[in-house]
């Protein structure tokens, strides 16, 4: 499954960040491979949010259908 295909409240653990520039970012803001995340809203047609540590970070649409992810 896809980032961008979650539901809001579910928890995820990221299993797969390709794309090497993308995973940089990802790592800047805490975020890596085998992390558990929850999923706080999706805004239709718009970014992403997720939660991890008391930190929430919007992720475009577009980047979030490079991460691959599955339920925890």
């Amino acid at each position: 499954m896809k980032l961008d295909e979650v539901r809001k409240g579910q928890v995820i653990k990221i299993t797969s960040i390709p794309n090497d520039l993308v995973r940089v970012q990802a790592l800047r803001l805490g975020i890596s491979e085998g992390a558990v995340i929850t999923c706080r809203e999706v805004v239709p047609a718009g970014p992403v949010v997720v939660a991890r540590n008391k930190q929430e970070i919007a992720i475009g649409r577009n980047l979030a259908r490079t991460i691959l992810v599955e339920p925890y």
